[in-house]
């Protein structure tokens, strides 16, 4: 039965209360001092080494985590896990090579950077590219499988739910980042506990089944009973080859989704630009600690939920269906559903305050964006920091509304939630991570290669996706490269998968880029490099002791379920 109990109204009330008024007491502690633009956007100097790690986890662990994760270790198991394994590794990277490239250059926003590297052209392109892909796919499609999973857990009204989650984020929003970071910190604690409590749940139910308790031995249980759910990498003839090809997922295209996303993404970076290097690192690295027990929370579920369906447990069967297909997205719900009366509602604050926190942070990223980079460099260049900060709250309700009309309009394919954001992700990856590497790292790279790089690299992405209509990729096959796919109408054809289309278009841009800019300086066209030198990327021994050791569990973790 779909509802929440006394108990769960009363636990989530108190998660309410609890953000809200602690919220409310940042927010009237920073009135106190005079707030400008880097205040409201940035938090400046003012977010600690623990309050920018929870919120980067509280900004990226949302529904589609929660609902598609765990969606996707109900079909194929652990090894959508190496999505948040690799990107523990992959914070470090950033936190060694790119936090302090962009602390060094005082960027504060992803278009800045653009502008200030290449030209004004290039960050203005990208600037309303991320405007709108910020607000219609990703606002959007937080806020709308967001509300879905609510309403699977609880029965409210699906569109009631988005308004509520929408009132509340722009309520924390409107605090600015500095009440955004440290409300994050409450959240992620719900976030933890709660998911921390769905599994454990879920492990005894699969102990019970078999006539046994406790969490270790239904670990053991599901392991046994869904021994092919336990392996990261993945052979060609795997169903799932497509979503995870094989070693592409430690050397290949895994590192582009990941880097991009971590590096080069003003929604993640903005959490530590407004630090010190030093507090920047320490929170980076604290988030890479969490990112290593986010599979307990998200995989784990969906893989005790597949056990239980194959077992035929409780009404599994008929929970787990939709239209008369089985709906993999629905384990999580389906587990909630399960939960005894106060944990549900603690688990239902888990997965809100993953939400809302989600919500809060891209919309903030969207006023920032438009504030700093449009508002300020085109509509109004000589605003002054108490109308930005307007502006900002103003550009916050605006995006919100905008996602609340469009979010109905929105479709997820059969994939799940999580593998199709990843995929029409990776559309614009390639060429956009390109483009920051290059820009980082070599001096000599032009702003037409640049360019290219954002055009180009969509161009290419479509090209690939479009290949296989076109040609038999049989010969790639042998390689690894492809996969026979069956159609509808019963034609076989063979798809590159999208991680590998991915890496083959990064490698395609980067060669391009080089060109273009080889030709170029040899025109005499006289680039604009950042300021970089060696002395930057060095490590205090605190840091270089949790990378290491951040490193050692992720070998370990891939060396038990390779």
């Amino acid at each position: 039965m779909n509802s929440l109990s006394t108990y769960d109204y009363v636990v989530f009330l108190v998660y309410f209360l609890i953000v809200s008024v602690y919220g409310w007491s940042v927010y009237k502690k920073k009135q106190a001092h005079k707030e400008n633009s880097k205040d409201f956007f940035l938090a400046k100097d003012s977010l600690t080494w623990w309050a920018i790690g929870a919120s980067l986890i509280a900004s990226n662990i949302s529904a589609e985590q929660f609902i598609g994760m765990s969606g996707s270790g109900f079909t194929m198991g652990l090894a959508i896990a190496t999505y948040e394994w690799m990107a523990a590794a992959t914070l470090i990277i950033v936190a060694v090579f790119f936090i302090p490239v962009y602390l060094k250059n005082k960027i504060y926003t992803m278009p800045q950077f653009l502008g200030q590297r290449y030209n004004s052209t290039v960050a203005m392109i990208m600037a309303v590219f991320w405007l709108l892909l910020y607000v219609v796919v990703n606002l959007t499609s937080i806020l709308y499988l967001g509300a879905l999973a609510i309403n699977s857990i609880s029965g409210i009204n699906t569109t009631a739910c988005m308004y509520v989650l929408a009132v509340f984020a722009i309520i924390i929003t409107l605090g600015g980042m500095k009440v955004i970071g440290y409300t994050d910190v409450i959240q992620v604690f719900f976030l933890i506990l709660g998911g921390l409590a769905t599994t454990y749940l879920a492990l005894e139910l699969v102990a019970t089944h078999f006539g046994t308790s406790g969490v270790l031995n239904g670990l053991a249980m599901v392991k046994e009973k869904a021994s092919d759910h336990f392996h990261m990498v993945f052979k060609q003839e795997n169903p799932h080859y497509m979503d995870l090809p094989g070693l592409t997922v430690l050397i290949g295209g895994m590192w582009i989704v990941n880097l991009n996303y971590w590096g080069c993404n003003q929604y993640i970076t903005q959490r530590a630009l407004g630090a010190d290097l030093k507090t920047a690192r320490s929170g980076l690295l604290f988030a890479a600690f969490l990112k290593l027990l986010m599979p307990i929370i998200v995989v784990l579920p969906g893989i005790a939920a597949y056990v239980l369906y194959k077992e035929g447990y409780g009404n599994f069967h008929t929970a787990m269906m939709k239209n008369g297909e089985l709906n993999a997205d629905s384990a999580y719900p389906v587990l909630l559903n399960l939960l005894p009366a106060g944990l549900k509602g603690l688990s239902f604050a888990a997965l809100t305050a993953a939400i809302v926190a989600s919500l809060a942070g891209k919309a903030n990223s969207i006023a920032t964006i438009f504030t700093l980079d449009i508002y300020k460099k085109v509509i109004s260049k000589d605003a002054n920091e108490h109308k930005q900060v307007v502006v900002g709250r103003i550009t916050v309700v605006v995006a919100m509304l905008l996602a609340i009309v469009i979010a109905p309009q929105l479709g997820i394919d059969k994939k799940g939630g999580f593998q199709f954001i990843q995929e029409y992700t990776g559309f614009v990856s390639p060429g956009i991570f390109a483009m920051f590497l290059l820009g980082f790292f070599w001096k000599r790279t032009t702003s037409n290669a640049a360019l290219f790089a954002t055009i180009g690299g969509f161009l290419l992405s479509v090209g690939f996706k479009a290949l296989p209509n076109f040609c038999n990729l049989e010969g790639l096959s042998s390689w690894g490269f492809s996969k026979l796919a069956v159609q509808k109408d019963g034609s076989m054809i063979y798809e590159i998968p999208f991680l590998d289309r991915m890496g083959f278009v990064f490698i395609i841009c980067v060669i391009a880029m080089v060109i273009i800019s080889l030709f170029e300086n040899r025109k005499g066209v006289n680039p604009k490099g950042l300021d970089v030198d060696r002395g930057m990327f060095k490590t205090n021994a605190g840091f270089t002791a949790g990378a290491l050791i951040i490193i050692g569990i992720i070998i370990a973790l891939y060396s038990i379920f390779w």
